[in-house]
């Protein structure tokens, strides 16, 4: 396995879940070592020969970026933003978001407009590369001046405060510092702030999400599939003479990807009940296609942000500035994570629906998909909580991006809430799973009153998931199915050319 060079070219999301996936190491290319070491040099030089106030290099922050520091006090302010920012609070961010946020804040740092120490990069490195991963909590960011309190936590191990997670076991850094024989690092001018200012816990986060989300798009269509017959339904409804005359990619691609599921079932040859399918079946095309072309746009807005500089003030050595703008306000990501939120949700309440049919004790199908109703509640309770996850996404669904609230004197006076639209939207995604996850259950248990088989793909996966989750006779307690099935699409592998 190969490391992964950082600065050889622009970072992909693709790239990312191989470096996730594969565990693989990363390694600075030459040309990012030296381009970071010039920026630094840059900055101390300027320093050297301005009393000017640059902000957060010489000056307070926030509201007190009119405070001159003394040149002497200039490692100290770094030093205190860190640990006075370090407020967060809330649920411990998932191990795996972390390593992310070290990822993407490595990147950044390396384009070289931060004007950070070298040593630094390095030691975000060894971190990532170790799984030494800072604890940072959900809470705490407005997502607008930077991640400010989950950057502050990510970044305390530097100066030997904190706690890390490291092999399963949480440490005190410093007890980390000991162990790998690393020194704290001495901040010098803007380091801190670099560090605090940027979008990577919202980058990290709607990363994450964008890659679960593809799997979820995937899956939403196999599993669609398998309803699909399950309820005898139509399949003209997928033709791709329909498809071409309303063109969106997305809806070209389901349709495309439901002929494929269904290819030669035997199911769909038998007599049809009625001449119309209900729309969570018929409309599979327009509504999943429509959340796969918003999943794109999403995509393209963070392939730009990872590769973007969203620290302020930034450095440009070539042209002989500083300037203080506003790179770190999250809007443009904070607006498309709430947009893949909505996305994901209408994939769970199409879901649900499907899932409301099959246990309707129509087209052939025992009510509650039991042989015994009546004495058996069968798949009832099953669908209940889908609609109450189904009903909770609709709540997390309204958007984050259109609040806003004063803070830092008035100085920082709209911002994005985008922190708020990421953990959002991973929980959405997380309940879309689930809701899936019952889909496939109940399709799983209708399929077996089925007269005649489906095609051999549908008949293989059915065949794999009855090995993990067993055919419901009489009633159980359905808690443990559920996670099974839960657990089932969590561990199914997937090409990266079929998503």
């Amino acid at each position: 396995m190969s490391d992964f060079i950082i600065g050889k070219s622009n970072i992909s999301i693709s790239d990312i879940k191989s470096i996730l996936i594969e565990e693989k190491k990363i390694v600075l290319h030459e040309q990012v070592r030296k381009r970071v070491l010039s920026s630094r040099k840059y900055l101390d030089d300027k320093l050297k020969k301005n009393d000017l106030p640059i902000y957060g290099v010489n000056t307070g922050f926030g509201s007190l970026c009119n405070v001159k520091v003394d040149d002497n006090q200039l490692s100290k302010l770094q030093k205190n933003i860190i640990l006075s920012h370090a407020c967060g609070t809330g649920e411990k961010v998932p191990a795996q978001i972390v390593k992310l946020m070290l990822l993407l804040k490595i990147q950044s740092l390396s384009l070289g407009f931060s004007s950070v120490q070298l040593k630094i990069i390095d030691r975000l490195i060894l971190m990532f590369n170790n799984n030494i991963l800072p604890i940072v909590y959900s809470q705490g960011s407005l997502g607008a001046s930077g991640d400010l309190a989950p950057l502050a936590h990510l970044f305390l191990p530097l100066i030997g405060e904190g706690k890390v997670l490291y092999k399963d076991i949480e440490y005190d850094s410093k007890e980390i510092l000991v162990k790998f024989k690393w020194d704290e690092i001495e901040l010098k001018s803007k380091e801190g702030l670099a560090l605090l200012n940027g979008t990577q816990f919202m980058q990290a986060y709607g990363v994450w999400s964008i890659i679960k989300s593809q799997k979820i798009s995937y899956l939403s269509d196999m599993i669609a599939s398998i309803s699909l017959d399950a309820f005898n339904c139509r399949s003209e409804c997928f033709d791709e003479l329909l498809q071409f005359i309303r063109p969106h990619k997305g809806q070209i691609k389901t349709a495309e990807n439901i002929r494929d599921f269904i290819f030669e079932s035997e199911i769909q040859k038998l007599p049809k009940m009625d001449v119309q399918d209900p729309y969570s079946f018929r409309c599979i095309p327009q509504v999943h296609g429509a959340t796969k072309d918003v999943l794109q746009h999403v995509y393209e807005v963070f392939s730009i942000e990872i590769n973007s500089v969203t620290d302020n003030p930034t450095v440009f050595e070539k042209e002989d500035k500083i300037l203080s703008g506003g790179n770190f306000h999250g809007q443009p990501i904070a607006m498309a994570m709430d947009y893949l939120a909505i996305a994901i949700s209408e994939l769970a309440s199409i879901s649900e629906r499907r899932v409301f049919h099959l246990i309707s004790g129509k087209r052939d199908l025992p009510p509650f998909l039991v042989a015994k109703p009546g004495i058996n509640s069968g798949f009832m309770i099953p669908q209940y909580t889908a609609a109450s996850i189904v009903s909770q996404n609709k709540q997390l669904c309204t958007p984050s991006s259109v609040d806003s609230i004063v803070s830092s004197n008035g100085q920082e006076d709209h911002v994005s809430m985008g922190a708020n639209c990421a953990t959002k939207l991973l929980k959405v995604i997380d309940n879309t799973e689930r809701v899936l996850a019952i889909e496939m259950f109940n399709a799983s248990q209708a399929m077996f009153f089925k007269r005649a088989k489906s095609s051999v793909f549908i008949e293989d996966i059915l065949s794999v998931f009855r090995n993990e989750v067993d055919f419901v006779e009489y009633d159980r307690a359905l808690y443990k199915d559920i996670q099974k099935s839960v657990i089932f699409l969590q561990n199914l592998s997937i090409e990266d050319s079929l998503l």
